[in-house]
């Protein structure tokens, strides 16, 4: 009897804190699209070291912070804007950070991380003053529908090239090798989860991601965990070393240069996976608005500042949101949960990271299934509307750039209706933002 009651007294502070009812969801729906999104996104605590390890950082001293730094992130996500979505490390930045700031101009890892840490500060001041807000504000409506399609077209694409299905080769991209063992096992997963969604059966994703890693294991085609349990490395070798930067180099042009550039690329890239995620949660009202917008950039702006200062790359909105979202996640209880199994990861590294991208794949591919239905919303009738809107959805995964297609679609969407005598659909925001997008592509 004092179970139930206090049973129910968590589901009351629950509902009270996250509005269940408000949002059609409950307990049971939210932690099960928390352990979903964690699933998804668990290959960046392998993945996040071995790119930022290439820079010189200690490899377990990254992950630490990479777990640290994602839950802090999460938690903030889904007490600060009830959001289901989560913060990770961007996989484009901590590119970025390794192969063009350190290996290619030659600057420590303490710069990269220097660099990160001013445009955390930046956007904390753009958000405070709804700089940001006023972007998304903006937005017309048929390019957030574009940009949500796009993302969903710019996921299955990174599904299908983790999976092996596609690969660099021919002209550009070619077919992967379909008769290897691991690609045959991301393809059984793709059938696995698609059966599952087309039977509505509760958790698809969750059962599909562990039945496909089960069937690679026991199959030897991906390695077995090599452990379950493991102490966290330290993370004293990274912690704070964002402050040991001379400060002839931060106020260097290349300092100036690297902070721009990361400012242009992580403010659109949020920006658009925001919108994104966010319409596919039903999270934008019939004005096109979201609320709390200026809560969820505030979350992510004070994480990225955070994570720079724990030693890893800047933390961004994440594709792999959707997957949480796609089985019902509607509040940030989506968000504490998979910041909960972060914590937990510290722990049991050997087993979260030995979850094959094989098995996480098909989820990254029907979860951009499902955001790309977007495009049905589009209207193609109006030529004004329509090329900007597939401007917008093809140049995310052909550029891989989330960013480049939300930059082309505002320039072409505003230069068309200019030149179209349709004025009206145009404000001052879009005309400056256009220019300001044209000089970037210019000069950066």
């Amino acid at each position: 009897m004092q179970n139930t009651v206090q049973n129910s007294t968590s589901v009351s502070t629950l509902e009270k804190i996250f509005k269940l009812k408000e949002n059609n969801t409950n307990v049971k729906t939210e932690v099960l699209a928390g352990v979903t999104t964690f699933m998804t996104i668990a290959y960046i605590l392998v993945v996040n070291p071995t790119i930022l390890g290439q820079a010189g950082m200690d490899k377990g001293a990254v992950f630490t912070a990479t777990v640290i730094a994602s839950a802090i992130g999460c938690l903030v996500m889904g007490l600060l804007a009830n959001y289901p979505i989560i913060l990770a490390p961007s996989m484009g930045i901590n590119a970025f950070f390794t192969y063009t700031v350190v290996l290619g101009m030659g600057y420590t890892w303490q710069f990269a991380l220097c660099a990160m840490f001013i445009e955390g500060i930046i956007f904390i001041l753009l958000t405070v003053t709804n700089v940001r807000e006023k972007i998304i504000e903006c937005m017309p409506d048929v390019l957030k529908h574009a940009i949500t399609a796009g993302i969903g077209l710019f996921i299955t694409f990174i599904g299908f090239v983790n999976a092996g299905i596609i690969k660099q080769g021919g002209a550009i991209i070619s077919l992967g090798d379909i008769k290897s063992s691991t690609v045959l096992l991301a393809v059984v997963g793709l059938i696995i989860a698609s059966a599952l969604l087309i039977r509505k059966v509760n958790g698809a994703f969750l059962i599909a991601i562990i039945v496909t890693s089960a069937i690679g294991m026991a199959l030897s085609i991906v390695p077995m965990p090599q452990g379950v349990v493991d102490l966290p490395p330290s993370i004293n070798p990274v912690f704070m070393k964002v402050f040991e930067v001379q400060k002839a180099e931060i106020f260097s042009l290349d300092m100036l240069v690297v902070v721009l550039t990361l400012l242009f690329v992580n403010m659109f890239d949020s920006i658009g996976f925001l919108l994104g995620i966010a319409d596919r949660a039903n999270l934008i009202d019939e004005d096109g608005n979201m609320p709390g917008v200026k809560k969820a950039l505030l979350a992510e702006s004070l994480s990225t500042t955070v994570s720079s200062v724990l030693g890893t790359s800047t933390l961004a909105t994440t594709v792999e949101s959707g997957s949480g979202i796609a089985v019902g996640g509607r509040t940030g209880l989506t968000a504490v949960t998979t910041a909960v199994l972060f914590f937990v990861a510290l722990f049991f590294a050997p087993l979260f990271t030995s979850i094959p991208a094989q098995a996480t794949s098909p989820v990254l591919i029907l979860v951009g299934f499902m955001m790309a239905s977007s495009i049905l919303k589009i209207n193609f009738e109006d030529l004004t509307d329509a090329i900007p809107a597939f401007l917008t959805f093809i140049m995310m995964p052909l550029a891989y750039s989330v960013a480049d297609g939300i930059m082309f679609g505002i320039i072409s969407y505003t230069i068309l209706k200019l030149v179209s005598n349709k004025k009206e659909d145009v404000g001052i925001s879009l005309i400056i933002l256009s220019i300001v997008f044209i000089l970037k592509f210019a000069l950066l």
